[in-house]
């Protein structure tokens, strides 16, 4: 029997060789890293989230949990998304930035986020990965007396 698209786990060489890179992990990040490690902790070579006998879980059923804590959540059935929707949130909330106590906006250029992303240029970044946030235009301008 064909196993669908999705529902296969393969392990071999990186895609291209911008797949190879480190990628800086925030505080929080590491903090549920290890929240995870203390959970379930089956040595250093073992995934993030293992399967029961700390092999890679099948990538239908991390989808599958996925689809559940978004449920958990309240999110409607129509407006799932998948994992590789995290990736676009991840790269849009970097460009488009947050802002910080004292109003500034911290963000990151779109050529950061595609060395990030493991791009090799930033035309996809730009395309697939980021949506524009208008609002952050208001009254760029204003000081300006041309």
């Amino acid at each position: 029997m064909d196993k669908a698209k999705g529902q296969e786990t393969r392990v071999g060489p990186p895609k291209s060789a911008t797949s190879v890179r480190d990628v800086p992990l925030n505080d929080t990040a590491i903090e549920m890293i290890n929240k995870l490690r203390e959970e379930v902790y089956l040595g250093e070579d073992t995934p993030l989230i293992p399967n029961e006998n700390g092999g890679f879980l099948k990538s239908i059923n991390l989808l599958r949990r996925f689809y559940r804590l978004q449920r958990a959540t309240g999110i409607p059935e129509e407006d799932l998304k998948g994992l590789h929707a995290l990736r676009h949130t991840f790269a849009t909330t970097l460009i488009n930035g947050i802002k910080q106590p004292d109003g500034s906006i911290k963000s990151l250029t779109v050529k950061q986020v595609a060395d990030l992303l493991g791009h090799t240029t930033t035309e996809i970044t730009e395309m697939y990965y980021v949506k524009k946030d208008n609002t952050k235009l208001e009254g760029l301008t204003d000081e300006f007396n041309l």
